[in-house]
């Protein structure tokens, strides 16, 4: 009457009682023989298993490394891209204000709090405070 109630649910529910009765039936079968041909046969299904889950690991660390890959190519370019910013910045910059940046450096102070080091253009520099003295003045 169980095994009725079992086959009996439909769909997925039925096919998954249908396997579970039929591992219980193999199992039993296994257990009560004593022949070495049904043990070889457990050990073979086992080694199927491991197999596919072997399988499967195998792809989901090769999709994980290629996701690891791009990730490392991203971050070579960006630090190429910090690397040549860094060099034109200690380029442009005056010794007194490399000094002065080396003694933040030094005392461990941020750099926030300090002048920027590279000055702005001269042109702009210049113009700005005449442009500004003469408009305050009209």
């Amino acid at each position: 009457m169980r095994e009725k109630g079992l086959a009996g649910a439909g769909g997925a529910q039925g096919r998954n009682a249908m396997a579970v009765q039929l591992l219980f039936w193999e199992l039993e079968k296994h257990l009560k023989s004593s022949s070495g041909a049904s043990v070889v046969a457990i050990d073979n299904k086992i080694e199927q298993a491991m197999d596919l889950v072997k399988s499967h690991l195998m792809y989901a660390v090769r999709e994980e490394v290629e996701v690891l890959k791009e990730q490392i190519k991203e971050l070579i370019e960006r630090n190429t891209q910090l690397e040549q910013e860094n060099n034109l910045l200690k380029t442009l910059a005056s010794p007194e204000q490399m000094a002065q940046f080396q003694a933040q450096v030094q005392t461990g102070s941020p750099t926030g709090n300090a002048q920027p080091l590279v000055p702005p253009p001269t042109g702009t520099t210049q113009a700005l405070p005449s442009s500004q003295s003469s408009g305050t003045s009209a």
